[in-house]
């Protein structure tokens, strides 16, 4: 059965978020709130989760894991970023976009796009994933929490704990959080083309 967290969506209580991190770094699969909708969250070298997640999505390996990141200085270690993506993601961060670069050496092969060996970063604008970002020390492998079949992504925690309890091992439940995903920008060729319109402006990238 999944823990449940109920936590304040602006001051998380710290003991909550020591535990969810715990849980993470024990090789859990959690759901959590961001500045879009709600996300499926693991450590970032867990292959368990990372299989799990796809199971859960009905993905396959050409999916793009993303990583959330707690500030640029994170993100860049994680990416390939030259001067003219650094303005327009830096402009754009954070926020509700998700941007497709070329991976560095510290990402795991396995979670690269199995071709273009790219991966999704995004920094969100949510005080419980910067609080729970800060505890870890590190990115969190995510996933948005959209379900086979469903157009809209899950919402509410509650709902979550409900339907995915035996698939979970924690929920963090902050209130409602939207439910509409991220734009995704895909910048790997050296120009942006948007993969996914959603909650970000696309207009800075068209």
């Amino acid at each position: 059965m999944a823990r449940y967290f109920d936590v304040h969506p602006v001051n998380p209580q710290p003991r909550s978020i020591r535990q969810v991190a715990d849980l993470i770094r024990d090789g859990g699969l959690v759901a959590y709130p961001t500045d879009s909708c709600y996300a499926l969250g693991a450590q970032l070298g867990n292959q368990d989760a990372k299989d799990r997640i796809l199971r859960l999505r009905g993905l396959d390996e050409r999916h793009d894991f993303t990583l959330i990141c707690a500030d640029f200085a994170q993100l860049g270690q994680f990416v390939h970023v030259d001067n003219a993506v650094f303005r327009a993601v830096k402009a754009a961060t954070p926020g509700s976009y998700t941007f497709i670069l070329p991976a560095t050496k510290e990402v795991p092969r396995r979670l690269l796009h199995p071709k273009k060996k790219t991966v999704g970063v995004r920094i969100p604008d949510h005080p419980v994933v910067h609080t729970l970002l800060a505890e870890l020390g590190e990115p969190i492998l995510s996933s948005t929490l959209l379900l086979p079949g469903e157009e809209v992504p899950m919402t509410d925690g509650w709902q979550i704990k409900e339907e995915l309890d035996h698939q979970l091992d924690a929920v963090v439940d902050a209130g409602e959080c939207g439910d509409v995903p991220t734009t995704v920008v895909d910048l790997s060729a050296g120009y942006a083309e948007i993969a996914r319109y959603g909650a970000g402006d696309p207009e800075p990238f068209e």
